[in-house]
């Protein structure tokens, strides 16, 4: 089943158009950190309660991709190391798999992040 923004669902997150797709090849790396920074235990404990407070979008797809987006707590992201935040965007970083599990981000094998929905930076879409 496909699942597209509708004017009743419209906090829905519909897939990029074709023309806009990132694949694992040409996601901008600068958008990254060139490679998966760790968190100290002090970081991973005071992100821990938030945890419970993650949502889940259910899976939605076009032709070529499954998606799905995750809502982290506003007030996460305060909480969240600077090496994970693009300050020039005012958004998180595109995250390594190591980095979104570590902030407590848990789902299926695969999913790689590849954009942060910029009008509204807590929520991060996976595909």
């Amino acid at each position: 089943m496909l699942r597209r923004r509708s004017s009743s669902d419209p906090k829905s997150i519909a897939p990029p158009n074709v023309s806009q797709r990132s694949t694992a090849m040409d996601i901008d790396s600068s958008r990254r950190n060139k490679s998966p920074r760790p968190l100290s235990d002090a970081e991973r404990a005071r992100l821990e309660e938030f945890i419970d407070s993650i949502h889940y979008s259910a899976r939605y797809s076009d032709e070529s991709y499954e998606y799905r987006h995750v809502q982290l707590p506003k007030t996460m992201l305060k909480c969240i190391p600077a090496e994970y935040h693009d300050k020039s965007k005012g958004t998180l970083k595109l995250l390594w798999e190591e980095e979104w599990r570590a902030i407590g981000i848990t789902q299926s094998l695969g999913w790689e992040h590849y954009e942060v929905h910029e009008p509204e930076p807590h929520i991060l879409l996976f595909k």
